[in-house]
This record gives C-alpha cells, sequence and structure tokens, in this order.
C-alpha cells in the first residue's frame, strides 16, 4: 500500500521542542489543517462540521532518517527505562505514523486553498503531512476505564509559570494563553536536572526562552519577528 498526505499543518511550532507531547493538553492551542490541491474538493468534508472532534493521522516527518528500533525509552519513564517500541507512542517507529485526537473548531475556507479546518489541542509541528482524518465516535473511541502502562497517571503541571509583566503583551493574548499551557506541561525532558541552563523554542514566529528550577518555569525573553 503507498500513501501520500492529503493535507499538512499550519501550527505555531516551527521546531519538534516545546509541541506537547500529547493531544489535547494545551486546549488554548490553534491549528489549520490545508489539504493539498488534490484533495481541495468540499464534497470530502460533507458533514464533518456534525463532529466536536476527529483523529488524524499523521508522519513523524523529523524522524524519517533515523532508523526503526525495537526498544525505546519514553519520556514518562524518566528517559531510562525501556519498553517495546509497540507498547509506546514512541516516533522511531517502522512506518513513522502517529495518531491524535483534536477538537473540530470551525470549517473555514481560505483564499486559493480551499476549505481548511481550524483544530484545537493538536500536537503537530508547523508543516506535518496529514495522511487520514476520521470523526471521533465517543461511544466506541472513549475508555475512560482503560489502563494505561506506564502512562497511567495525569502528567502533573508544573507548579507555576512565571510570565513577567513586560513579556506579557509580546503575544496576542489568545497566544500568550496558549502559550502559558504549552510552558505547563514542562516542555524539557524528565531526566534533566539543570536550573542554570536557559531553553528555548520558537512559537508563534517569536523565541521564547526560559528556565526552570524547583518547579517553577520562568520566562526570561521573548523576541522575534512577532
Amino acid at each position: 500500500m503507498q500513501i501520500v498526505p492529503i493535507a499538512h499543518i499550519e501550527s505555531d511550532f516551527a521546531t519538534k521542542f516545546g509541541v506537547p507531547r500529547q493531544s489535547g493538553l494545551a486546549p488554548a492551542l490553534r491549528a489549520r489543517i490545508v489539504f493539498e490541491p488534490d484533495f481541495r474538493d468540499e464534497a470530502a468534508l460533507r458533514g464533518i462540521e456534525a463532529f466536536s472532534h476527529l483523529w488524524i493521522i499523521w508522519g513523524f516527518s523529523e524522524t524519517l532518517s533515523h532508523k526503526w528500533s525495537p526498544t525505546v525509552r519514553p519520556p514518562r519513564l524518566g528517559g531510562n527505562g525501556r519498553v517495546g517500541v509497540f507498547a509506546s507512542r514512541s516516533p522511531f517507529r517502522p512506518n513513522s505514523l502517529a495518531l491524535s485526537s483534536v477538537q473540530l473548531v470551525s470549517v473555514e475556507p481560505l483564499p486559493k486553498k480551499g476549505v481548511s479546518l481550524v483544530v484545537a489541542g493538536a500536537d503537530l509541528m508547523d508543516g506535518t503531512p496529514i495522511y487520514d482524518i476520521k470523526p471521533y465516535i465517543a461511544y466506541t473511541d472513549s475508555h475512560p476505564e482503560a489502563r494505561c502502562g506506564f502512562a497511567d497517571d495525569v502528567p502533573k503541571p508544573l507548579a507555576e509559570v512565571v510570565i513577567p509583566e513586560e513579556l506579557s503583551g509580546m503575544l496576542p493574548p489568545d497566544k500568550m494563553e496558549a502559550l502559558r499551557q504549552v510552558l505547563s506541561l514542562n516542555p524539557i525532558p524528565a531526566y534533566h536536572d539543570e536550573p542554570e541552563r536557559v531553553y528555548g523554542f520558537f512559537f508563534c514566529g517569536a523565541e521564547v526562552r526560559f528556565v526552570v528550577a524547583d518547579g517553577i518555569l520562568t520566562v526570561i525573553g521573548i523576541e522575534g519577528d512577532l
């Protein structure tokens, strides 16, 4: 079977670092699904607005040059414990495919690009290829009683995210709230413990720099072509 991208995502993340590790953890995030020219047929989206959530099948495009590994070290295990790749959501997989559940916010036409889908809570970097979209069906897709192995506990947010007042207006209010939610998830690996280290990633066209110490993430800079 040969598959081709039907669309790509337009999001505020220019790099992998900073992207939430799972979908839905930062609901204020907004992204747009833009269809490739061969699939810009409005008929293919007929009825989609009746669904509140969607499944997106997409590709780990940044790991295509890496070989797959039978065992991986999930961040939730501190970067030390190993599990089988099929018992994880690692990007280093035989087919480099991923699955995310997102909220459908709106269906919007774009000049020269056809109809697009605005979604919330996506964990995809800008330009990521999308291979399929399916509606989320609560009665069959939701399993509140499910066991989740090493990921059974809900990730705990940082105790506090501090954004100095002089930086709080560097992004539009909706983008700033999305950034705060992203930072509260603590983007740095669980096994990093370097209070003096400055981390950074690009969000909404700006470089966001921060430090983490004693469970508090402090933003020290937001700079760029906003």
